[in-house]
């Protein structure tokens, strides 16, 4: 097919659904091609992704957004007002903006979530691609790790990191990336036990690959969409394990506006000014809620079992 005729959208279109590419870059291309398609005829996911741009772009132009300082009230004037149309969010106890403040918080959760996924993640498929793969041993000694890992609540392993490595966004990060690495390792493990047994991979061996070679360029891009789309739905529980960290006083420290530090800033008031707590609260609800929806939308998209 030449370049004019792929300039015409049915060609293209019928060049990308084809059943019989003839080339890998056709192929790969028909692939994101229809996984796109796939995802966007699922409304919810694609309202999951519009709230998730618009969070990044919130974050992105925060100082430009935020009508007023995130960090800096007035104690006189402008103590815990209700919302209003100089505050649509009301104010809290030392006189500062919610809006404000959780237009910058929401840099503060998406330095959370993609630093923890960035951590994570590459973990845990390396880890369970070498189990999968090794078997014997190595496979039972990353397993058992993987499993004492699990036995304890999130939550709970993140308290206690965070106590030995001491209060701080960059703890907290640390704190949330050791405990979020094991359900990815049993992921990458399962998939690679069956990825092992293949002939694609029997052939790669009779070439002379090595096992590391054999991980690292052809087992493990195989269960990356798995991962990803397991990111995806974890980045709520992220967020809360994050909000919970600073609930308790160990994640962001004041006068940073981190969304959990400000709903526990906020349960003094919750009776009368109950704002205080609600916005943060309500910003949370819905992140954590678009993640689950982009997520779902992922899963459909990257499963080629889903393909209709």
């Amino acid at each position: 097919m030449t370049d004019s005729t792929l300039l015409k959208p049915e060609s293209l279109h019928q060049w990308l659904i084809s059943d019989r590419p003839s080339s890998r870059r056709q192929a790969a291309l028909g692939r994101a091609y229809g996984g796109c398609r796939t995802f966007a005829r699922n409304r919810l996911a694609m309202v999951g992704l519009f709230i998730v741009l618009a969070l990044i772009g919130v974050a992105i132009f925060a100082d430009l957004l935020a009508p007023y300082s995130a960090y800096i009230g007035d104690l006189r004037t402008t103590r815990l007002l209700p919302p209003s149309w100089a505050h649509w969010m009301g104010t809290d106890d030392q006189g500062r903006d919610i809006v404000s403040r959780l237009i910058h918080g929401s840099r503060i959760t998406l330095f959370v979530v993609v630093l923890v996924a960035v951590l994570a993640a590459p973990i845990g498929l390396l880890v369970g691609t070498v189990a999968g793969y090794a078997g014997g041993l190595v496979d039972a000694t990353l397993m058992r790790i993987t499993d004492i890992f699990l036995a304890f609540p999130r939550l709970i392993l993140a308290l206690a990191f965070v106590a030995a490595l001491g209060p701080g966004i960059e703890n907290a990060v640390i704190a949330i990336a050791i405990t979020s690495w094991p359900p990815y390792a049993r992921m990458a493990r399962a998939e690679t036990l069956t990825i092992r047994q293949t002939d694609y991979i029997a052939a790669v061996q009779l070439l002379g690959a090595s096992p590391w070679r054999i991980v690292l360029r052809h087992i493990m891009p195989l269960c990356v969409s798995s991962v990803i789309v397991r990111v995806t739905l974890d980045m709520a529980g992220i967020i809360l394990t994050a909000a919970g960290l600073g609930f308790l006083g160990l994640g962001a420290q004041p006068p940073m506006p981190e969304w959990g530090a400000m709903i526990a800033n906020g349960r003094l008031y919750v009776l009368d000014q109950w704002w205080v707590a609600a916005a943060p609260g309500a910003a949370i609800f819905v992140v954590s809620l678009a993640f689950n929806l982009l997520g779902d939308g992922l899963r459909d998209a990257l499963d080629p079992k889903a393909a209709k």
